[in-house]
């Protein structure tokens, strides 16, 4: 199996994510320029937390447009796995390949702190290693990390069991005290109608690692590690 991680004029989590597919899961991995339409034969797509294209106009409104990203919405059109984390999930929200956006933290501050956040769903190629419920600490670090959409899609989220991750108490309540940007419901992350692309505010690429105080990110890399080479 092979991943890919998108680089734009502006990524600056994009080597933290190639480190964690790289030095931890052990798998094969390069970087993908956004300026490029091909994705040199990747089996999943990783598109990394940071400020593309210097979020000008709003947030991933620039980056859906690159060619890279019109070959990754091919790709996960066709089945392929695709994992956004912070902008990437803006990036995703903004092309089409996940519901609703990302809008300006309620207190118009830029947030950077750790935060614990539910597992809701296993049901997923990025989750199905993790339990139900289980309590993840993460951190995150955005401007632009409030998760809304419409009444309708929200109703269609929960139906379909496609909210991955809420932010949570360390004991797994889901208050408004614990939600850190004021997120519907205390979103954290959503999945795509056909489960292959999951897109997520809090970094598990900041989180792999014991050091960094916390290494509950690297069950997400390995449970899609697991799914690709299951599907093999």
């Amino acid at each position: 199996m092979k991943f890919g991680v998108l680089v734009f004029p502006g990524s600056n989590c994009d080597h933290d994510t190639y480190h964690v597919i790289n030095e931890l899961t052990k798998q094969p991995v390069t970087f993908l320029w956004h300026a490029s339409e091909d994705l040199q034969g990747c089996d999943a797509i990783l598109v990394p937390g940071g400020f593309a294209y210097g979020d000008y106009l709003r947030t991933g409104a620039i980056a859906k447009f690159a060619p890279v990203m019109q070959s990754v919405i091919k790709f996960a059109n066709n089945g392929g796995l695709v994992f956004g984390i912070c902008n990437g999930f803006q990036i995703l929200c903004e092309s089409g390949l996940l519901p609703g956006a990302l809008m300006r933290n309620a207190g118009l501050h830029y947030i950077c702190k750790q935060v614990h956040l539910r597992t809701e769903t296993t049901d997923s190629p990025f989750t199905h290693g993790i339990e139900r419920g289980r309590v993840l600490q993460m951190p995150i670090g955005h401007m632009e990390g409030n998760y809304f959409c419409d009444a309708d899609t929200l109703a269609k989220l929960k139906a379909e069991d496609r909210i991955a991750f809420r932010y949570a108490t360390p004991a797994g309540e889901i208050t408004p005290g614990a939600n850190p940007n004021g997120s519907l419901e205390n979103i954290a992350g959503v999945l795509s109608e056909g489960r292959n692309v999951l897109g997520m505010m809090p970094h598990p690429d900041r989180s792999s690692e014991s050091i960094l105080g916390s290494a509950d990110g690297l069950l997400l890399f390995r449970s899609l590690v697991e799914s690709l080479a299951l599907a093999r």
